[in-house]
């Protein structure tokens, strides 16, 4: 890519060759005006060639929150750096926990409206811990109870998207929790997603499942879909995460059979270079294997025209705002906004 100290006369380039070499990918540029006038020739190298119409978003764990920012903070970041939306994520600490309820949610939603960004979607890592299919039927209950202060949560923030994990066959970074049959497993999910979709009816909430692959359990594109059909209702969808399923399959390949069952997604960076298959494998954006115009193509396809969220769990040790500010710029890039 280009650096910042180059302009359209760069050596690398001339004008009438950038121009020539994008007529021929683009199989034609538009001009305005005459020729003193002409609109810059889209170089592939900086941007996509195709303008994608999709929202740019990116979730709280990418910044150093709450140990070196504020939620307001937070929020005036992302809008500072060009974002549409943020993803929140509900834990049992901090601004959005079972010790906040709908006034202090509601003056999140108010914050957010004053900084100018929209709550794109709420999030959570306690679908591990709290597995609505565990062996244990203490935390399958408080799965189900923390699941329902999530779906009140998202309808105080505003936000018709809650990220939920169906259930767990195994939990890897939970080796001491028992495993649990595939058939059991799809029997409790079933019966939870079940029993918390009045709730998410009533309150404009919908259950967007997401696909995991390392819990074994919905591995594959037919098997989400049955799942989510199962249901038979609008409010249970499909939470798209890019790279959960890099590690032996591919996003693009899984976009056209999901189709617009699909209400939000995650754009998570996977590096198929290296063998440490654990967080570490998940990149800044760019950073990876992942065939990006293969994905944004496919997600046209089906018509999706909603948040792309970027999920990062490294907030960078020194000068974090970078991390935000490069990952807009990556979106923008991926998007043809440059």
């Amino acid at each position: 890519m280009p650096n910042q100290n180059e302009t359209s006369h760069s050596p690398l380039i001339s004008r009438r060759d950038a121009l020539r070499s994008s007529l021929a990918l683009a199989g034609g540029t538009a001009f305005v005006g005459d020729s003193a006038t002409e609109a810059a020739p889209i170089d592939p190298r900086r941007s996509s060639p195709r303008r994608y119409h999709m929202k740019k978003s990116i979730n709280l764990w990418a910044f150093p929150y709450p140990q070196r920012m504020s939620l307001r903070e937070c929020l005036q970041l992302a809008k500072d750096a060009g974002f549409d939306g943020i993803e929140l994520n509900y834990d049992l600490e901090n601004d959005l926990s079972p010790k906040a309820g709908t006034a202090e949610f509601q003056a999140i939603r108010k914050m957010a409206d004053e900084v100018g960004i929209a709550i794109s979607g709420l999030c959570s890592f306690l679908y591990w811990p709290n597995s609505l299919t565990d062996s244990d039927p203490t935390r399958r209950a408080r799965g189900r109870e923390l699941a329902a202060k999530m779906i009140q949560a998202a309808h105080d923030l505003g936000t018709p998207n809650l990220l939920t994990i169906a259930g767990s066959v195994s939990i890897p970074w939970l080796p001491d929790r028992e495993m649990v049959p595939l058939d059991v497993c799809d029997r409790r999910a079933r019966e939870s997603i079940g029993g918390l979709l009045p709730l998410a009816e009533k309150l404009g909430v919908c259950l967007n499942i997401e696909n995991i692959f390392f819990n074994g359990y919905l591995t594959t594109a037919p098997e989400m879909n049955a799942f989510v059909d199962s249901f038979g209702s609008k409010n249970v969808r499909v939470h798209f995460d890019t790279g959960n399923i890099m590690l032996f399959q591919f996003p693009e390949h899984w976009i056209p059979v999901l189709g617009e069952r699909i209400k939000n997604v995650h754009f998570k960076e996977f590096s198929k270079k290296g063998t440490d298959f654990s967080l570490e494998s998940f990149r800044p954006l760019l950073d990876g294997t992942t065939n990006w115009p293969a994905v944004l193509d496919a997600l046209q396809a089906v018509h999706y025209e909603d948040y792309l969220t970027f999920e990062y769990f490294h907030p960078y040790q020194h000068y974090p705002e970078a991390l935000v500010y490069q990952t807009s710029d990556a979106l923008d890039r991926m998007l043809g906004r440059k």
